[in-house]
């Protein structure tokens, strides 16, 4: 039925039971609710509650007007039947809610267009929303989905695979459930990238009597192929099939989510696996959207519905993620994952934003994309991301989030030696922060605007004053930071304070700062801001003819900024570059005996794909 005219039948429907009212037909609210029940229609809820409440604004709107004494009485007794109704339909919510839920979900699968199928399905699903089915929902669902009267053959198939789907993936998830956190042991390392069996939750998952197509990808991820790869390549996905790896990833993230937020000890080592969790599965659902819609094994409609729902998957968790108090708008905390599948994937995380409306939660999803942008370039689509995502901000209110994408920018502007711009970036951050008592914006402001005015007043080559007041706002970030206990404006406090030194030709000031914030990034596990307090103690070393310290350093800060795909590892890599023009055969001899070291933080491959990175930077 249109919703036209089932909109008119319901504010007729309304009309008549104040009518009775009025008249002294109805005796009880009892009456009321067993004439709701029988006229409502599944899945016109919403336009039922629209229609009420159109009928209580106008019929109060008449209740005041004092101008007409027999208008007002009338009215006043249509309130009184009104409020009736809508007591006996809070009763009828309450009451019929779970059973609402199923009813509306069959509606709607039942009526959707074959295209449109899956995502009604992870619309009746979809963890934001508050009437989404839960796991004993969705096999009362399966069974109902079954025992549909349906005469078209081609929608009976496809609601049948629906219903095996849904089942398949309940019972795959039961199998998972007791290996969902066993090989959790350090939460400083989820083990998501790793090669080890013992931490790597895929191989352990692969191993369990699942479904093949599950347990297929599983294994392909742990593996370190990409979901991009392994979605191509699957010639056997039905809808049956796709239902059941949507229900089981997305248990998996759901129940590991609750396990880190609810029994890690540390609320601090909870939120930054919690973090990890979010964008390991949004990293997993945009490849998979990616592959299957380049899967030459599919047909057109499977290639068009398995993709869409991969990306409203994706976004459906990032705005789970986007809204929790521990969501990152600083940093670039992605850096905690390993792993060769990783490298690309923050590109696919911004497609299905573009889908969706302007909102405080995009708001903050781009925040995080730009951040991530920003280290792996071009810096263009990371300013675009952060431009975007203060605007909505600004429109939402959310002042912490404009104030952190102003900081972003501040920080792109000074990676592209535009430092009057990345002063005004970080001034308006400044003074936002303080009006509004953003504390932690304040710290990265002043972090910000510090580490851009060293930099400007080297260019400019100023007088010593000018850097005593840059390095005086990032004390006073530092200082800020440290009473806040934010690991991460700590270290990005520590990292402009040291390379002010470093830049000044004071690489003994500079040491402390830089370990310092070596420490607090591993703290807090930001790989990236960690990665650049060693370049820059490369330099620092450099200048003190340390050498065998400045390879070790070097050496770190060059792989792990390369396997970041990040272009900043071309700073220590030039370095070690020059040292090795200037040491001769002897710089090979000193990486040797430091081989230890070095192999104790990235591995034998690691320290092996070292030797590559300096042909590729010195051919380039």
């Amino acid at each position: 039925m249109p919703e036209t005219s089932t909109r008119d039948r319901y504010l007729e429907f309304i009309a008549q039971i104040v009518q009775l009212t009025l008249k002294g037909n109805i005796r009880s609210k009892e009456q009321v609710y067993q004439m709701l029940v029988q006229e409502l229609e599944p899945g016109t809820e919403e336009i039922f509650e629209d229609c009420l409440h159109d009928r209580l604004s106008t019929t109060q709107q008449e209740a005041n007007d004092s101008a007409n004494e027999a208008k007002q009485a009338r009215a006043t007794r249509s309130m009184r039947a009104l409020q009736t109704i809508q007591g006996e339909w809070s009763r009828w919510q309450a009451q019929n809610q779970a059973r609402s839920a199923i009813v509306t979900a069959i509606h709607q699968l039942t009526q959707a267009e074959p295209a449109q199928r899956t995502l009604v399905f992870l619309k009746v699903t979809d963890p934001n929303h508050p009437q989404g089915l839960k796991p004993d929902q969705l096999q009362q669902l399966a069974t109902t989905l079954r025992q549909q009267p349906i005469s078209d053959p081609d929608t009976r198939d496809e609601l049948t695979q629906l219903a095996d789907g849904i089942t398949r993936g309940l019972n795959s998830w039961r199998t998972l459930q007791p290996h969902l956190v066993s090989w959790i042991y350090d939460s400083d390392q989820m083990g998501f990238g790793g090669s080890s069996e013992q931490n790597n939750p895929w191989a352990l998952w692969s191993k369990q009597a699942i479904g093949t197509v599950p347990k297929s990808l599983f294994r392909a991820l742990y593996e370190q192929q990409s979901g991009n790869d392994w979605a191509a390549s699957q010639s056997g996905i039905t809808l049956a099939s796709w239902v059941e790896l949507a229900i089981v990833l997305q248990s998996l993230q759901q129940g590991m989510i609750h396990w880190v937020e609810n029994l890690i000890y540390s609320s601090k080592s909870g939120s930054k696996v919690a973090i990890t969790l979010f964008l390991t599965f949004s990293v997993v659902w945009s490849e998979l959207a990616n592959g299957f819609s380049r899967s030459p094994f599919l047909n057109s409609l499977n290639q068009e519905r398995y993709s869409e729902g991969a990306f409203r998957v994706t976004l459906q968790w990032l705005r789970v993620f986007a809204q929790r108090d521990y969501f990152p708008l600083y940093g670039t905390v992605f850096a905690t994952f390993t792993g060769g599948y990783f490298r690309n994937a923050m590109n696919y995380l911004s497609e299905p934003l573009k889908r969706s409306p302007g909102t405080q939660e995009k708001a903050r999803i781009l925040t995080l994309l730009g951040s991530s942008q920003r280290v792996r370039g071009p810096l263009d689509l990371a300013k675009e991301m952060h431009d975007v995502a203060r605007e909505i901000a600004q429109e939402a209110g959310d002042r912490p989030c404009e104030i952190a994408n102003l900081n972003h920018l501040s920080r792109i502007a000074v990676t592209e030696k535009n430092y009057p711009e990345a002063i005004s970036y970080s001034q308006r951050a400044l003074i936002f922060s303080r009006q509004s008592g953003d504390r932690f914006g304040e710290a990265n402001a002043l972090a910000n605007l510090g580490y851009a005015e060293v930099f400007q007043a080297q260019q400019l080559e100023s007088d010593p004053d000018v850097y005593e007041t840059a390095i005086g706002y990032l004390e006073q970030g530092l200082e800020l930071s440290e009473r806040l206990n934010d690991g991460q404006s700590k270290a990005l406090c520590y990292t402009s304070l040291g390379s002010a030194y470093v830049t000044l030709g004071q690489p003994e000031k500079s040491l402390p700062f830089l370990e310092k914030g070596v420490k607090s990034a591993t703290y807090t596990g930001d790989l990236y801001i960690q990665s650049l307090n060693l370049a820059q103690l490369t330099e620092a070393f450099y200048q003190m003819k340390n050498f065998d310290k400045a390879i070790v350093s070097g050496s770190l800060a060059m792989y792990h900024l390369e396997q970041l795909g990040s272009s900043d590892w071309r700073q220590p890599a030039g370095l070690l570059t020059v040292l090795q023009g200037q040491m001769g055969d002897t710089f090979h001899q000193q990486m040797e005996a430091q081989k230890s070291m070095i192999t104790d933080v990235i591995g034998v491959d690691g320290y092996d794909h070292l030797p590559k990175l300096l042909e590729q930077y010195r051919t380039s």
